[in-house]
């Protein structure tokens, strides 16, 4: 009920005067996708999935006021895969399962310095590295929650949210583990401030996860850190980004475990005129080596971080280190095709104590975009050593939106 509360209050605030000039924008969006999959060490080694996912619905804007509402349908055509909650548990996992789902329905009121939104809503923070949307997957992630945005001078920005409620990728039919949503009292505080070498953000977040079902409580974590992300120019044809970042992680709320663990982040991309080349280092620490007392990211995008195997979306007890390089080439347009887009990238992951060597992982993408189509082929390439079993992985996707 909240979810329909706030947009209906935030619109009865815009009074008469609204009804009569609102303009409507239609949103659709589609698509189509297979993914291959291939695990050792299963009785059935492979998966193939072919999914279709349609968005449709409609926003309505008067002035500083809009209201945006969001239906979702996401269909198995061919389902030999186990979605992680119906289908051969015997065989590798594609976290797409079908759904139909109001994806959005929020309110939103935006001026010059101030945007406030209420409802169902996508949020994502930064790099999307603790808080994001898993746009990735076909029913992403959204948030029943209020958020403000305020920017009281130039170059300083707040942004403060409160979630009551997660609305995960499982879908309608989540259960046990994989709830459809997830309650729980989240606060995502963000302050952040533009200087001559870059954006400087200090950052809070509370996650509560409150459903015994998940983990018993042990994902609920606060995490508080900073970090510094620019681009410099070195010539008319170079440029340097990069990325630093650091962050102290403990046990939050009704989570029994006692933790304490730490993350840090170095990253640098050079891109010489189209030409990029990029390298890292990410560490997710350990505590003392018990299960869900290293460094966690429930609520993050990690289908963008540590490999597109998913062997680490749950960190390890022992934590991980990812060493990681990368290049690849973009042009704005090449005949008919526009975005176009080459990036491979290798990974190599060890144990933040212990010294264990995980495993190594390549990331190939190709991608381009056809009018209002965007065309991708992904692979990726898990060698094991001593964390899960060598899982080979390929996407085909159509995405097309209005």
């Amino acid at each position: 009920m909240k979810i329909l509360i706030v947009p209906a209050a935030a619109l009865a605030v815009a009074g008469p005067a609204c009804a009569q000039q609102i303009a409507l924008k239609p949103i659709a969006e589609a698509r189509l996708r297979y993914e291959h999959a291939e695990q050792d060490g299963l009785p059935i080694d492979t998966s193939d999935a072919v999914t279709a996912r349609i968005r449709a619905g409609v926003s309505a804007s008067s002035g500083a006021i809009s209201a945006t509402v969001v239906g979702q349908g996401n269909l198995a055509i061919v389902g030999k895969y186990y979605d992680g909650l119906n289908g051969p548990t015997n065989r590798p996992l594609v976290a797409d399962p079908q759904n139909i789902a109001l994806y959005l329905a929020q309110a939103q009121y935006k001026s010059k310095a101030l945007t406030l939104t209420g409802g169902r809503q996508k949020i994502a923070l930064d790099d999307e590295r603790f808080v994001g949307n898993v746009a990735f997957r076909d029913n992403a992630q959204t948030f029943d929650a209020v958020r403000a945005d305020l920017t009281p001078v130039k170059g300083l920005k707040l942004d403060v949210a409160y979630a009551w409620s997660v609305r995960t990728i499982w879908g309608f039919e989540g259960r046990g583990v994989r709830q459809q949503a997830v309650s729980g009292d989240n606060v995502f505080a963000n302050v952040s401030y533009v200087t001559p070498v870059g954006t400087l953000t200090g950052f809070a977040y509370l996650v509560d996860q409150d459903e015994a079902a998940v983990q018993g409580y042990r994902l609920s974590s606060q995490t508080y850190g900073l970090r510094l992300a620019g681009t410099q120019p070195l010539s008319k044809a170079v440029k340097l980004s990069y990325q630093l970042s650091h962050a102290r992680q403990s046990d939050y709320h009704r989570n029994p475990n006692d933790y304490r663990a730490d993350y840090w982040l170095a990253d640098a991309l050079l891109d010489i005129r189209g030409w990029k080349l990029n390298a890292g280092y990410e560490v997710l620490g350990a505590d003392r080596g018990r299960a869900l007392t290293s460094f966690q990211t429930p609520l993050g995008t990690n289908f963008k971080f540590q490999g597109w195997a998913d062997k680490l979306l749950t960190t390890p007890a022992n934590g991980v280190r990812d060493l990681y390089f990368g290049g690849g080439y973009g042009m704005a347009k090449w005949g008919a095709l526009s975005a176009v887009t080459l990036q491979a990238t290798w990974h190599r992951f060890d144990s933040d104590r212990l010294n264990q060597r995980y495993g190594t992982e390549w990331n190939l993408l190709a991608s381009a975009k056809v009018h209002k189509t965007t065309l991708s082929v992904r692979y990726a390439d898990y060698k094991a050593k001593a964390l899960a079993t060598n899982t080979r992985k390929v996407w085909l996707q159509a995405d097309w939106a209005l």
